[in-house]
């Protein structure tokens, strides 16, 4: 499991945690039941305080997208794809990725137009068409 924390980043680590796990998941590269790191082994890995990725687990409970099984143990939930909630999940993932590229775009001086342009351009369609 690649997980990275870009402390350069103006996303919060928890945040660039959760979004990292949830894609995972939603992906299928996480299947369903698979076990995450303990909270204090991922932060250890991380360089962060446990309650950073004690958040980003608790953003994802409240997602729907894991569980805690005995002993506390955080697994991924189910398959984004398979259920209402998990169809749910993937379309607040997919809204919050979205939102991410607008953000991210607009920080570098780029209009709606350019941001569309782009965009297409990158779905391999007529710039302009999205």
């Amino acid at each position: 499991m690649n997980i990275t924390v870009d402390t350069a980043s103006p996303v919060p680590p928890y945040e660039q945690i959760r979004a990292r796990l949830a894609e995972l998941i939603v992906l299928g590269i996480l299947a369903p039941e698979t076990p995450l790191p303990s909270v204090r082994q991922l932060a250890t890995d991380l360089g962060l305080a446990p309650g950073t990725v004690q958040r980003a687990y608790t953003e994802l409970r409240n997602e729907g997208l894991v569980g805690t099984r005995s002993r506390q143990r955080v697994v991924v939930a189910g398959s984004p794809g398979s259920s209402e909630d998990g169809a749910a999940a993937r379309e607040r993932e997919l809204t919050a990725a979205a939102q991410r590229f607008v953000d991210r775009c607009r920080r570098l001086g780029a209009g709606d137009p350019e941001i569309r342009r782009k965009l297409g351009e990158t779905l391999g369609e007529a710039a302009g068409s999205v």
